[in-house]
């Protein structure tokens, strides 16, 4: 291409008309503009997404210029040469390609394939701390670096076979398959294996072969070293802050059985009127204010959302610190606990050395979990949000309800586990002390469901008000049925034992 084609294509770039078809002056770089020539035929979605995000609509130094409330850019100053441009293809690909092992020569530029946490703190370097903390960040680790996670894990992911009248399981659980079950949601490990020449629309070039790709998991670990990934809830490339705030969004992982709570969410009160009403939500504005731009909470609403009243008064911050106003975990290992200090759980053994925030008897390892002061500042902080619509009465009463399903369904679990502990002890199935898996007998697996689907179903219909799937639907009814099943699997065990 040479410099006077570049330059004619920069100019008229630089002058767009938007879809609703008024014109805007959008100041491109000249890399960006470079990279749209091609990429407006050869990806014709991705520059149409870029197209009708605030990332082309505005430049950073417009971004800074707005109120503190109103701003959506947590950078107090950007580097010079990104203030003036908006932020385009080049801003974010080519950002800090030494510190990325996917770098490679693209058409004259150093370009990477995988954008990261690391890149969007250039201009928001509060979100990508707050996400640090987050759980989410360490999701890779935190299941795959958990040896009983692990195990529960290869229990999911192993090929079974059926040979002389017995279950056989794989040695080794294949890497694709993990990718393509645990990892979606957890993230994988991406890596880079090499270079390849690829027949392309504009001739062969080269590209870097990545493993553990395509992948948008919440804890990925990327190439540059940092972890998460920013467009599991921004997709790329408009980076829509409304589509984050939709609960289809965290529908993307929060929908099975192990954490129902989308479903919960649609059959509450609250789904109901968001389905009903929220097409007519203003899910674009910042701040978000309860009764004028929404009529009823979304996931991140209650979660993230930065929340103040018509008068401009803060409700709640905004945080990507998904549990900053969360006092449980209600989704634990076993039982329900209050959250982990860290990010990183892998770091945690009860006193029988076992990566549990729990012992087995449910009494919590209260060192590696927050005190009781934090898990009310953080209370405080959802009830907040909750006061917006209702009286103090209802909302204490509802956080009432919540805790003592929690109570209960802990001592359900507990139940659950003492026939297991017995199975082991007394030969109906094998257990830790054979060094055998935990999960991969009938009684185990029914175990696994009491906490996994039926106890975090019971838990997560208390606090969002879903109430069938605390009942019915995955709930008491079927914790109080898998405790039967258990006691009656063991007792047939043992009496087809002494019948020998």
């Amino acid at each position: 291409m040479n410099n006077y084609k570049s330059y004619l294509l920069f100019v008229a770039i630089a002058i767009v008309v938007s879809a609703s078809g008024s014109a805007f002056a959008a100041s491109l770089s000249r890399a960006t503009a470079t990279c749209i020539e091609c990429h407006e035929s050869v990806t014709p979605g991705i520059v149409a997404a870029w197209k009708a995000s605030a990332h082309f609509k505005l430049t950073p130094a417009d971004a800074l210029k707005k109120p503190g409330l109103y701003r959506k850019i947590s950078a107090q100053k950007v580097p010079a040469k990104l203030k003036d441009v908006v932020v385009g293809c080049a801003e974010c690909h080519m950002a800090n390609p030494k510190r990325h092992k996917d770098t490679f020569e693209h058409n004259g530029f150093q370009v990477h394939i995988v954008v990261t946490p690391g890149d969007c703190a250039v201009c928001h370097p509060k979100e990508t701390e707050e996400y640090a903390k987050n759980l989410m960040s360490e999701a890779y680790n935190n299941l795959t670096g958990n040896p009983l996670y692990r195990d529960l894990m290869d229990s999911v992911n192993a090929v079974q076979g059926y040979h002389s009248g017995k279950l056989s399981y794989a040695s080794k659980v294949d890497g694709q398959t993990e990718a393509d079950s645990c990892l979606s949601c957890h993230g994988t490990r991406v890596g880079v294996k090499g270079m390849k020449t690829r027949e392309t629309e504009m001739g062969d070039m080269e590209f870097p072969v990545l493993s553990g790709w395509p992948n948008q998991g919440v804890g990925r670990v990327n190439p540059d070293g940092t972890k998460g990934s920013c467009t599991s809830c921004h997709p790329r490339h408009s980076f829509s802050m409304a589509i984050a705030r939709k609960p289809y969004t965290c529908a993307q992982c929060h929908k099975g059985p192990d954490v129902p709570a989308y479903k919960v969410y649609i059959v509450s009160k609250h789904g109901n009127i968001y389905s009903s009403q929220g097409k007519n939500w203003n899910f674009e504005a910042t701040p978000w204010v309860p009764g004028r731009d929404f009529s009823a909470p979304t996931c991140a609403t209650c979660h993230v959302s930065l929340l103040a009243n018509k008068n401009g008064e803060v409700i709640a911050r905004r945080t990507h610190q998904m549990n900053d106003r969360s006092a449980w975990r209600l989704f634990g290992l076993v039982y329900a606990h209050a959250h982990p200090k860290k990010a990183d759980t892998t770091i945690i053994r009860n006193k029988a050395g076992l990566s549990l925030p729990t012992e087995l008897t449910g009494q919590p390892v209260s060192s590696f979990l927050i005190d009781t002061k934090e898990q009310n500042k953080r209370d405080e902080r959802m009830q907040r949000i909750c006061l917006s619509c209702h009286t103090t009465q209802w909302v204490k009463g509802h956080f009432a309800k919540m805790e003592n399903t929690i109570k209960v369904t802990n001592q359900m679990t507990l139940a659950s586990t003492k026939i297991l502990l017995n199975a082991w002890k007394v030969g109906a199935a094998k257990g830790p002390s054979q060094k055998d898996s935990i999960f991969n007998e009938a009684i185990e697996k029914m175990w696994v469901e009491q906490w996994l689907f039926y106890a975090n179903s019971t838990r997560f219909a208390s606090a969002m008000a879903g109430a069938d799937y605390g009942v019915f639907a995955n709930g008491r009814w079927y914790m109080s049925k898998n405790l039967q099943m258990m006691s009656d699997w063991l007792e047939f065990k043992l009496s087809a034992k002494k019948k020998k």
